[in-house]
């Protein structure tokens, strides 16, 4: 029997209501609140909401996520410690009570998390972070970064060069630094995740600089996948939707723009896109696209 058309999805809170967070936002103050673990599986036509379950893809990996704390950070760190592996999550120091509850996640999992907060803008936190981690657990397996940041302006006769750069630092140079601090310590098999944008291809006319962050880690991943080819060491990325929006950007935020559901992406909906990358023996310098249709950037 066919399902209900008029049902599009099984998560109770796909419309976000209309709220505003300086930086660096707070998972625990969204309103309502994301979903990071509990992925929606459609049978015969009918959606249904369950947790995620691990198979041990990742049994015995020793992974790094920066960013980890909330967003799809918390979601990767979950869905990884769910197929077996231990995680080292970076974070900023405002944001340890998100870390909190990231940790939770991984250990309800039986498997371990290492919290490490700093600002990986310094070369010295990056190291810092390799070394942190690899005393803890001997090895690491595979690097996800992830963390970055986002300031709108809708105008360059008005941008902020001071944000530009430091939106440069954060979102590039910091991948870079901290792949640098990492790579001596990968191995055969390994590999380097790294998340990328839409905004990449199809550019955003209120975040010019964050585009350009993002269309430079897409080279990045490209570049680096062929220099460390000899090495056996993959590197892939996935491409999202950016997240930072006005207060009035935010109200609604998918029910008219994205096609395949009509609402906005789940973190959890998007763990499984980082689990295939860390698994995929075949797949280096490819970057792949979970955005329910929604190929443009508004």
């Amino acid at each position: 029997m066919a399902g209900d058309d008029s049902v599009i999805t099984a998560y109770p809170n796909y419309a976000p209501k209309k709220f505003e967070q300086s930086l660096p936002g707070k998972d625990q103050d969204m309103e309502p609140l994301a979903e990071h673990t509990k992925v929606e599986r459609w049978h015969r036509g009918e959606p249904r909401l369950e947790e995620y379950v691990g198979s041990g893809k990742l049994k015995e990996k020793k992974v790094i996520i920066t960013g980890g704390d909330s967003g799809i950070g918390r979601t990767v760190a979950a869905f990884f410690a769910r197929e077996g592996a231990d995680v080292t999550i970076n974070y900023l120091p405002e944001e340890e009570e998100d870390a909190q509850v990231t940790k939770k996640l991984v250990e309800d999992a039986g498997q371990k998390c290492l919290l490490f907060p700093g600002d990986l803008r310094s070369q010295e936190t990056r190291e810092k972070l390799i070394d942190a981690h690899l005393k803890e657990f001997q090895y690491l397996d595979i690097l996800v970064n992830n963390a970055s940041q986002q300031i709108q302006c809708k105008d360059l006769a008005e941008i902020d060069m001071d944000n530009v750069e430091d939106t440069f630092r954060t979102n590039i140079i910091q991948y870079i630094g901290l792949t640098k601090a990492a790579l001596p310590h990968l191995k055969r098999g390994d590999s380097i995740i790294c998340t990328t944008s839409v905004t990449a291809y199809k550019g955003s006319a209120g975040m010019l600089d964050y585009s350009a962050t993002k269309g430079a880690i897409n080279t990045f991943i490209r570049s680096l996948a062929m220099q460390v080819l000899p090495k056996g060491i993959r590197v892939t990325g996935v491409a999202l939707q950016p997240a930072s929006r006005s207060a009035e950007q935010m109200e609604n935020w998918g029910v008219d723009s994205v096609p395949l559901w009509g609402r906005v992406g789940q973190p959890a909906e998007l763990g499984e896109s980082y689990v295939y990358l860390a698994t995929s023996e075949l797949s280096t310098g490819t970057i792949v696209h979970p955005n329910s249709g929604n190929f443009f950037v508004p």
